[in-house]
């Protein structure tokens, strides 16, 4: 009995340190992370205070029933708090040139040097621009000072952009990043297959993309509203696989269907050229900013 409680006690000591070791690394990769607020979110803001380390990266989210002015104001806002605000400029969602000006001007003028450049859902735009590299193109954010920039990846592909034109815009966005000297990085789309993002990473690599990759997961939602969310964004293997089987969806070893399923098996998987390329995580929090930042 002595020597079974021996041996039992022997395994036990080897199996932690590895347990160990994989706490420090979902420590480490998660302690730069990154989250989202809406402008709805305003009120919410003086309780990021103290529950988020300061400096913490804050994207701001243009939703459909707000303005690229409130997404300015709240952006200005969680820089006074001492986040760092990555306010998100929807090219569709624009309505003229002068409108970008004045939403850079203040960025500028509250020493804002990142935003998130994403083109939009709009069927038509609403002025000029109709993609993020229309945005680029005008060289206005090199003149206010936008030095860190966000791009959008999408791990599954896009519902309605195809491979070839995902492809196109990346290599020319990483162009724009070598003759500006922007620092530009990726922030992935959510999903349930950690196993697609190793795939994408050497599709990156076969095409030539050298760009770091913020990956996006899914912050702490109930199944429905990650359904919900899916369907809005189209992620293409991860939904279908949950629409096929809902009432099997959390046995299927292959998905991580919570955030902390998803984080743990983005861990174990950042391996070689996998850690180089993804260098810290992206919470979409789906309108629980709370839960998410708990």
């Amino acid at each position: 009995m002595d020597h079974e409680n021996t041996s039992a006690a022997i395994k036990a000591s080897a199996a932690a340190p590895v347990e160990v070791d994989l706490k420090d690394r979902v420590m480490d990769f998660a302690a730069s992370a990154s989250i989202e607020v809406t402008p709805q979110d305003t009120a919410l803001l003086p309780s990021l205070v103290g529950q988020l380390p300061p400096k913490t990266t804050v994207y701001i989210t243009h939703v459909p029933n707000s303005t690229v002015h409130e997404v300015v104001d709240i952006a200005c806002a969680l820089e006074k708090l001492g986040f760092k605000a990555c306010p998100h400029i929807v090219a569709r969602r624009i309505e003229h040139e002068m409108a970008l000006a004045r939403a850079l001007e203040r960025l500028r003028d509250n020493r804002i040097t990142r935003a998130m450049l994403v083109a939009g859902d709009r069927s038509t735009p609403a002025g000029l621009f109709s993609s993020s590299l229309d945005i680029l193109d005008t060289g206005a954010l090199v003149s206010a000072g936008i030095t860190s920039i966000g791009v959008a990846g999408y791990p599954e592909g896009h519902k309605r952009i195809g491979s070839t034109l995902l492809w196109d815009s990346l290599r020319r966005k990483q162009e724009y990043a070598a003759q500006t000297g922007a620092h530009i990085h990726i922030v992935s789309q959510f999903g349930f297959n950690p196993g697609a993002l190793v795939d994408w990473e050497q599709q990156l690599t076969e095409h030539g993309i050298s760009l770091p990759v913020h990956v996006g997961i899914a912050g702490p939602a109930s199944l429905r509203t990650l359904i919900k969310y899916a369907m809005l964004c189209g992620i293409g293997a991860s939904l279908n696989a949950i629409m096929t089987n809902l009432s099997a969806v959390y046995s299927m070893r292959h998905l991580a269907t919570s955030a902390d399923e998803m984080l743990l098996q983005v861990v174990r998987s950042r391996e070689a050229a996998l850690a180089r390329r993804i260098v810290e995580p992206h919470f979409f929090s789906f309108g629980g900013v709370l839960q998410t930042v708990e």
